[in-house]
Order: C-alpha cells, then structure tokens, then sequence
C-alpha cells in the first residue's frame, strides 16, 4: 500500500517541478528581455516616447472631459426659472399671492425668490450705474419676477416645469437660465465620442509602432532563432522574448504617458486656482487617480503585448533554418 503510494505522488511532483521550471523561465525571460532594451537606451526612449505621446492624448482629453463635466455638475444645482410676470401684476401682495398658489400647487418647485418691481429698479441701479437717470423716469418699467428653484436638477424635467409655467395667463415670459447647459452637455457627448475615436486609431498606431520595433528585432536575431529552430525549439519558445519585449515597450510608453499628463494638469494647476478664486469657486483639477493610472498602464502593457504577438506570429513563420 505504501509503494502505490509513492507511485501516485511520482507523477504530481514531476507536474510540480514542470511548473515551477516554466514560472522560473517566464521570469528569466521577462528580466532578460528588460535587460536588453535597456541596452540600447537611446533607441528605446525614442519608442517608448511616441508610444506615451500616442497615449496621453486620448487621456489628457478624457481628463478635460471630466474636469468639465465636474464643472456642468455644480453648475446644474443652480438651475432656475425666471418668470417674468405681466405689467399689470405689479403690487406686491398680489405678486406674493400668486407665489404661494404657485410654490403649493407644484411639487417641482423647491424655492421661489420673489423680485418686485421696485426691488428690480434698485437691483438695476446699483448694478448698472444709470441710477440718476433712472430716477428721472415717470413709472417704473421692469416687471414682477419670479426666480423658481426646481426640486429637480434634471435638464428634461426642468424643461417641463417650463412648459407648464408659461401657460398661466400671469405669465408674460419664462425663461430657463440653464437651457444653454443642456447644449453643453450635448457638446461634451459629442467631444466624448470623438475622445474614444481618437484613442482608437492612436492605439492602432501603438499597434503598428510596437509590431514595426519587434519585426526589426526579429530580422536583428534570425540567425538565433535559426539555431533555435535547429535544436527543436517551439515557435512558443522562440516567440516569448519578443512578447515581453512588446510588453515593456508598451509598460514604459505607459509610465511616459502617466508622467506626461500629470506634469501637463500639475502645471494648470495654479492657473486654474487663480481663476476659479475670482469666481469664488473651489475648483479642485480632475486628475488621475490610482484606478485611471493602472488602466493607463495595463492599456500600454496589454497593446505592447498585442502588437508584438501580432508581428512575431507574421514574420517568425518567414525564417527556416538552411
């Protein structure tokens, strides 16, 4: 009983040790092939260079894309209705009586401010610096407004409130004040599509300058695989080289484009507080977090290894040895 034992557990530790040799090769293979890109640093700086650039476009605008619509989001809270109420309804408690009917009747609504006329001419005075020649005016011509607040920041419900508003007969003109941010969404929609287009054909480009570097490789040791090929070596065997090859070209155009386009937001950075300080606002730059930093990266390894599994299995089946 205790030899068939030793039988059964002959054949899991010789599978054991095949793995283990295999792993073992794997990570020789991957550090060697490191270790001769880098022999050659000014050829691969010059690759891994117009690898990176190719990625941080595409990124660099997914990151403005998102930086705007952080923007379009704060500004969708301060969505509002200006009603603008007929000339006849210009005292104050029948402008504050058709408020309330208003503010209980419709759920959309959240807040009303009411601007009466008068409050309207001071507002306009103040602002506009005309209010000496106001004052010499017979009557005051600007108009009961109402500032509605929706409940909602839905561009699509907001416009329906709309729509119901300036049917009542007390209501001269509505006016949506948000409706140009639905055009910017729309713009953004757009650019986006464009965004992932752009990024499509750069990484076919990546594609392309990988599989051109790796085929130059290949010719560059044809006599190797030549003798490779007379030993008995696998196409697997042969081709696993290259592959990582591609990976770290792809791994370092990745790190290339990860720096580019954190310099590139490091430097709007102060710009863009300044602005944002003379419009009161806490706007802080979108920028690359760890799970958009390990796309990059894995995008720029999984393209490496794409475009050079891609040119080893075309050109590697063109050398036989003679």
């Amino acid at each position: 009983m205790k030899h068939s034992t030793q039988k059964q557990n002959k054949p899991r530790n010789k599978s054991s040790q095949q793995d283990y040799a295999w792993l073992l090769h794997h990570i020789y293979v991957l550090f060697s092939s490191l270790g001769r890109i880098i022999r050659t640093p000014l050829p691969t700086l010059m690759t891994a260079a117009v690898i990176g650039i190719a990625l941080a476009l595409p990124t660099g605008l997914y990151l403005l894309l998102e930086n705007v619509q952080q923007i379009s989001r704060d500004w969708e809270g301060v969505a509002q209705i200006s009603l603008f109420l007929k000339p006849e309804i210009n005292d104050e408690q029948q402008i504050n009586i058709f408020s309330d009917r208003l503010y209980s009747q419709y759920v959309e609504i959240s807040g009303i401010d009411v601007i009466t006329p008068t409050r309207a001419l001071a507002e306009y005075s103040e602002l506009s610096g005309f209010g000496e020649a106001l004052k010499a005016l017979d009557e005051n011509p600007l108009p009961a407004v109402l500032v509605i607040q929706p409940a909602t920041t839905d561009v699509e419900a907001t416009q329906h409130l709309l729509k119901k508003l300036e049917q009542l007969p007390e209501v001269d003109i509505a006016q949506f004040d948000m409706l140009w941010l639905k055009r910017l969404l729309t713009i953004i929609k757009i650019i986006r599509r464009g965004v992932l287009i752009l990024a499509f054909l750069l990484s076919l480009a990546v594609l392309l300058i990988i599989g051109n570097t790796i085929r130059l490789a290949i010719y560059n040791r044809r006599e190797e695989i030549e003798i490779y090929k007379l030993v008995g070596a696998t196409d697997i065997f042969i081709r696993r080289p290259f592959l990582y090859v591609g990976f770290w070209y792809g791994l370092s155009g990745g790190l290339i484009a990860w720096l580019l386009v954190n310099t590139s937001f490091w430097l709007l950075q102060t710009p863009v507080k300044q602005l944002a300080t003379l419009y009161e606002s806490q706007l802080e730059l979108v920028t690359l977090d760890f799970l958009t930093s390990f796309v990059l990266l894995s995008c720029g390894a999984m393209l490496g290894l794409a475009g050079a599994w891609l040119a080893v299995g075309r050109h590697l089946k063109d050398i036989e040895p003679r």
